[in-house]
């Protein structure tokens, strides 16, 4: 596995890939890697024929107050994981190689869909989406891929990268791939290691909630509004004040009142201890009661 640091060294080692028109598989990180990293990976090790994994803590997602300093890294132990999946170049900018000196342009895609749940206001911001889709247009066009990879945990950051890639042309395919959990239901994230054992105890509530609005759903439920209210219930009664919970739909995050056969998806974003959490849940009804 070859490590590089600059865009020049990532061209290096992709030249003859792209020579030889090789597929190229991109795997966007934070790092501090954990097995839903690792599960984009292996599809991209399973689809490509060559995988490149970039590892850069973005600070431009980050707004003010935010834990841009204390995120994990681990840069080493990445590396070793990274290499026993068969990742062939692990791209690790420095900042000033991300934005240098002078640096004046974003990426940013319409309020509709990065101004609503983590881009509202009232919780991260849409300055947030506009970090990321500006570090991804970036990845995208320093690597080039023919597709990149992207887990549903982040089911909103998925629909924005969609969006972009889409309206700007980037010759990449987006796969969006299953939300990875623990064997209790948690859903992974690098934010998990700031939870003690009892605050993470008490997260697994997140989890439970959206079962149960699944299972309402299953019952016979279509009102939104009781689903919103359902997993908010069992959170709070897990002593939980959950930041958000909605429903929206799954495709363009529209608010929607009644389940009508269209993908839904019922997010929630909440304080545990010291870590924020976001999970969801992507509700396919029939449109048959």
């Amino acid at each position: 596995m070859k490590i590089v640091r600059t865009k020049t060294e990532l061209r290096e080692a992709l030249s003859e890939a792209r020579h030889e028109r090789a597929r190229i598989g991109l795997v966007p990180t934070m790092g501090y890697f954990h097995d839903g990293h690792l599960s984009l990976m292996r599809r991209a090790r399973e689809d490509c024929d060559v995988v490149v994994v970039s590892l850069f803590v973005n600070p431009t997602q980050f707004g003010p107050g935010e834990d841009l300093d204390a995120y994990p890294r681990d840069d080493d132990r990445d590396a070793e994981l990274a290499a026993l999946e068969g990742v062939d170049v692990l791209w690790t900018p420095t900042g000033e190689e991300m934005y240098p000196d002078g640096f004046a342009t974003t990426v940013e895609v319409a309020n509709e869909l990065s101004g609503v749940l983590e881009g509202d206001p009232a919780h991260r911001g849409p300055s947030h989406f506009r970090g990321v889709t500006t570090v991804v247009a970036k990845l995208f066009n320093s690597v080039q891929p023919d597709v990149a990879y992207f887990g549903r945990k982040d089911a909103q950051q998925a629909v924005v990268i969609e969006r972009m890639a889409r309206d700007l042309d980037f010759p990449v395919e987006i796969q969006v791939l299953p939300t990875i959990r623990e064997g209790d239901g948690l859903a992974l994230s690098s934010r998990n290691t700031y939870l003690t054992p009892e605050d993470r105890e008490r997260a697994l509530a997140i989890s439970h909630a959206l079962r149960t609005a699944e299972r309402a759903v299953e019952g016979g439920e279509r009102s939104t509004a009781v689903l919103v209210e359902t997993v908010d219930a069992e959170l709070r009664s897990a002593g939980i004040e959950p930041e958000y919970v909605e429903a929206r739909d799954a495709k363009d995050l529209s608010p929607i009142a009644e389940l009508n056969g269209r993908p839904v998806l019922v997010a929630v974003a909440a304080r545990v201890g010291k870590a924020r959490l976001i999970d969801n849940l992507v509700i396919n009804p029939t449109t048959e009661d």
